[in-house]
């Protein structure tokens, strides 16, 4: 996600090394590159100038400090009007009414039905009781696409093939909801290729009819500004409550995510990242500015931990450290839940730092594919003592895993190497020491 965008940013900055002070001269390059890196990642040069020129005017002459450098004073300036331009705080989505209403809208293409059941997937997490309704009654497959990701999150989804109405269906299914008690409902409206009068009479007529407390454009993030003009002559007919970019993991520029808050005047809501269910994002202006800036997102990513790890099992965890317990097991547990976070790559450039390390590095969600095999191949007694692992248990674990003796002596050399040093960190942690240096720790 904003790979080209951050990398030259970055280039950019390196201007300024080995500068005492930020002056008009050593700015006005700097700014440009800035400049000419948003036009390329497809900021509009009208946005793009107000920006920079904002930046210059806010850096020219301002003080840096000893333990500042002009570069990071540039970042910190940056991440602000960064920030701004993408709508400045978190918005929450709004679930009022009985039941509450969500109205998806966008393209053909743009993702909105895997956006409704990534939706569900979440508010489902968060304790609701969603309903999915299928208001697509063109797009041939569009009801048993629902149907199938409804089964795989395990939300029920209404629809009506009898009817080829989506008003109808979307009353019929309020009344449905209000008898069953779900909360909320969330309509998968019908998309077009482009733009046309039919599909923005009919999303009108739904809209009229149901009220929806929460009305969502779904916009393809890889279509650039395209997305943006599109956003706009929704929010002209719609006037929706926000926005959700789709495939944000994709060879995008990420222009339409820096501008599109400044031309409709709407929030960014959601980034979805993925075909999983859990690759849904919350969007927080903050953090997506500091991730395109190279600084991580540490709050994201521990948000994501913790809707995957449960506070006991952790603490029972800890207790199995400190006494030298944590097994295979364990480790392969923990891994289900890590996978359950979303694509490894994407975690992985959360951590400030590691972004730029692993930019050209090909990391596959399936890499763990190998270790699980070998951890599923071994008995309870071997994963819970693997220390154990003599030559013909390993030679049966490699048959059984479709690996080799020396993968697996590098699965278990690695784990025990890692368990000693979680153990030296749960001793650190419960002893009040700080652990100074992360950057140690990378596998």
């Amino acid at each position: 996600m904003f790979e080209s965008l951050s990398s030259r940013i970055d280039h950019a900055l390196k201007v300024l090394k080995g500068h005492g002070r930020i002056t008009e001269i050593n700015i006005a390059e700097t700014v440009k590159e800035i400049r000419r890196a948003l036009i390329d990642a497809d900021v509009s040069y009208k946005i793009a100038k107000s920006v920079t020129d904002t930046i210059k005017e806010k850096a020219i002459g301002q003080q840096v400090l000893i333990s500042v450098t002009p570069g990071q004073l540039l970042i910190k300036i940056m991440a602000e009007e960064l920030t701004q331009l993408m709508g400045a705080t978190h918005q929450e989505i709004k679930l009022n009414g009985n039941p509450p209403v969500v109205l998806v809208s966008g393209l053909q293409g743009s993702g909105k039905t895997t956006f409704c059941g990534k939706l569900a997937h979440y508010l489902k997490a968060k304790g609701r009781m969603p309903l999915l309704v299928a208001a697509d009654v063109y797009r041939p497959a569009a009801i048993e696409q629902l149907k199938v990701l409804g089964e795989q999150i395990q939300v029920e989804v209404f629809a009506d093939i009898e009817s080829k109405d989506p008003v109808s269906i979307a009353e019929k299914a309020i009344q449905h909801a209000s008898i069953y008690g779900h909360n909320p409902l969330i309509i998968d409206t019908a998309g077009r290729l482009a733009v046309d009068k039919a599909m923005m009479d009919e999303i009108s007529r739904i809209h009229k009819k149901v009220k929806p407390s929460e009305t969502l454009f779904v916009v393809d993030s890889m279509t650039g500004q395209d997305a943006v003009n599109t956003a706009k002559a929704f929010n002209d007919v719609l006037d929706f409550d926000g926005v959700v970019l789709t495939k944000l993991d994709g060879d995008t520029r990420g222009g339409a995510a820096l501008t599109i808050r400044s031309i409709v005047q709407k929030p960014i809501k959601f980034i979805s990242t993925g075909e999983k269910m859990e690759a849904l994002d919350v969007f927080h202006p903050d953090r997506m500015a500091q991730r395109i800036l190279g600084m991580g997102d540490v709050l994201t990513l521990v948000e994501k931990a913790q809707e995957q790890f449960d506070v006991e099992e952790t603490r029972r965890m800890t207790k199995k450290l400190h006494k030298n317990q944590y097994n295979l097991e364990d480790f392969f547990n923990q891994l289900k839940q890590i996978k359950k976070m979303g694509n490894i790559k994407e975690l992985a450039s959360m951590i400030p730092g590691i972004g730029k390390q692993i930019k050209d590095v090909e990391i596959e969600d399936d890499a763990f594919k190998p270790i699980e095999a070998i951890i599923q191949s071994m008995t309870p007694y071997e994963r819970q003592n693997p220390e154990e692992l003599n030559g013909s248990r390993k030679k049966r674990i490699a048959q059984g895993s479709g690996t080799n003796v020396q993968e697996i002596n590098n699965v278990v050399n690695q784990f025990m190497e890692m368990r000693k040093m979680m153990k030296t960190v749960s001793k650190l942690s419960s002893s009040g020491r700080a652990v100074k240096d992360f950057s140690t720790l990378r596998g």
